[in-house]
């Protein structure tokens, strides 16, 4: 079982080279029972990327170009997605769980009410993307993603980690961040500080963190 171990989390991933695992190409991501399974998809651009309550169960996605992309109540389990712009993709309920999704470009996504379980979010760009009632069920990792301004409002990301990511003015809004590990990241910029409380930092980010509760209060520093 192959995994990736970020400070004290560990997540797992799909192991897709396993032997006598055959995956085959398909053309399409919409199966007609509403299962694709054991699939390789992907070096297409799209004008639209439209899913309901379709179950994607383990396989690659790479090289997709999607100018329009909604899901709804999709399901994927053991799924690699890489080298993909979904834009921004709107993507209400269902559950990620042993995925790993690296060198993506979800730039303005809405992601709503989906339930996170061995997540890895790898050089992913998630600038202006909003996360609302997102839970993670099990481990979640957003490693090297760039989330600018990006926002989280809702949501249960207790024990999620963030390692090396770009946090300018994101926000962290009303939600539940226990245990989430921010060591490595520069917090000078973030947003919701107050939200934060019971979260891991390293000891030369409280001045981060002070800095921006400093902003976020409106605190007069000086004489001026």
């Amino acid at each position: 079982m192959a995994s990736r171990t970020f400070g004290r989390t560990t997540v797992t991933t799909p192991d897709l080279d396993e032997p006598g695992l055959r995956l085959a190409g398909v053309e399409a991501l919409d199966g007609p029972e509403g299962v694709v399974q054991d699939f390789v998809y992907g070096g297409v651009e799209l004008r639209s990327l439209a899913l309901s309550g379709v179950r994607l169960v383990t396989g690659r996605v790479s090289g997709v170009r999607a100018q329009r992309v909604e899901f709804d109540g999709v399901t994927v389990h053991g799924v690699e997605v890489s080298g993909s712009d979904l834009g921004a993709v709107r993507w209400r309920g269902g559950r990620l769980c042993r995925v790993h999704i690296r060198d993506c470009k979800l730039m303005g996504a809405a992601l709503e009410g989906v339930v996170l379980d061995d997540v890895l979010f790898e050089k992913c760009r998630f600038d202006y993307a909003g996360f609302a009632q997102v839970r993670a069920a099990g481990p979640v990792v957003f490693a090297g993603c760039v989330l600018t301004e990006a926002a989280f409002t809702g949501c249960d990301l207790s024990g999620a980690v963030f390692s090396g990511c770009r946090l300018a003015l994101t926000e962290f809004g009303g939600g539940r961040y226990r245990g989430a590990d921010l060591r490595g990241n520069d917090l000078a910029q973030v947003r919701g500080v107050a939200q934060l409380a019971a979260v891991r930092i390293d000891p030369d980010q409280q001045v981060d963190l002070g800095l921006a509760l400093v902003r976020e209060l409106g605190i007069a520093v000086g004489d001026a």
